[in-house]
């Protein structure tokens, strides 16, 4: 639950603003126990108790020795006021970038930092729209459609992650793009028209980019390449190559020549029977008129 600028009073649901931290994160576990450890002392060398301070702070005491103790990830906002309260000149304010690096789970983390690098990203996702185009409206009707339920705070954690990771549409040089959806996907109202509707929108806004090439897998298609799951093909700099598929080793990474060669092979079958970017286009302008 975001907090907004002003004190938040003890007791109410915005006194647990951040997220737990994942002990099998051992860097992101490293991190925030140092950045936990900084805050104790900080706040020791000031001469205030637990207490005094969360209630400078405007946060309750027990989230106050949760950061203190590595065991919450503080949000930008407690870092700031804390460095008011404890006089610190900005140094724990300074903190809140390497917070920004564990603050989303390892596994985005580690998707995001291979998106960072890829010079081509081949993408189909049966399911869903992909999370690289959805809008965060949309992505939380997805997230509060999961079951068993996403509480309120991993839904924001992971529209978080999946918002940052739309970084990759603005890196210079920029990546090239495919993405192949399915007709089904675009038509679901999930979480509404209103919501399908900006999502088309964007779709349409996101396929004028020069980098990105958006196709449609129409549903009356007799023969479908992509029945075996979703694949992910990313090609570095470097000439190397990972590709990851349901499919193929158990969803893991793969960068083994033969694996690889498959989910290639899938990809281009998949590519060649959906429609052209400029025919998928039009389909989804035309969903758009009928949405």
């Amino acid at each position: 639950m975001s907090v907004d600028g002003g004190a938040v009073r003890l007791g109410e649901e915005a006194d647990e603003p951040g997220w737990e931290v994942d002990p099998d994160d051992e860097w992101g576990v490293a991190v925030i126990t140092t950045v936990g450890r900084q805050l104790r002392l900080r706040r020791e060398t000031k001469g205030l108790r637990a207490t005094e301070f969360a209630e400078a702070v405007g946060y309750g005491e027990d989230l106050v020795y949760k950061v203190e103790g590595g065991k919450r990830i503080p949000r930008p906002e407690y870092l700031d006021r804390a460095d008011a309260v404890l006089g610190a000149g900005g140094l724990l304010s300074a903190m809140k970038e390497d917070v920004a690096r564990v603050r989303y789970p390892k596994k985005v983390r580690d998707l995001a930092q291979m998106e960072a690098r890829a010079v081509e990203l081949q993408l189909y996702d049966p399911l869903n729209i992909h999370g690289l185009l959805q809008t965060p409206e949309y992505a939380r009707g997805l997230l509060l459609m999961r079951r068993p339920a996403y509480t309120e705070d991993e839904v924001e954690r992971f529209i978080a992650a999946r918002v940052a990771r739309k970084s990759v549409f603005e890196r210079n040089p920029v990546p090239e793009l495919s993405f192949v959806l399915e007709e089904w996907t675009l038509r679901r109202p999930l979480g509404g028209k209103a919501l399908l509707r900006r999502q088309l929108e964007h779709l349409l806004e996101m396929g004028q980019l020069r980098n990105v090439e958006l196709q449609v897998m129409p549903m009356d298609r007799e023969e479908h390449a992509g029945l075996a799951g979703g694949i992910e093909v990313l090609k570095f700099g470097d000439g190397s190559v990972v590709g990851r598929s349901s499919a193929v080793a158990g969803g893991r990474p793969v960068t083994e020549p033969r694996q690889l060669r498959i989910l290639e092979l899938r990809y281009g079958i998949i590519r060649a029977q959906a429609l052209a970017p400029r025919e998928s286009t039009a389909f989804i302008e035309q969903l758009l008129g009928e949405t």
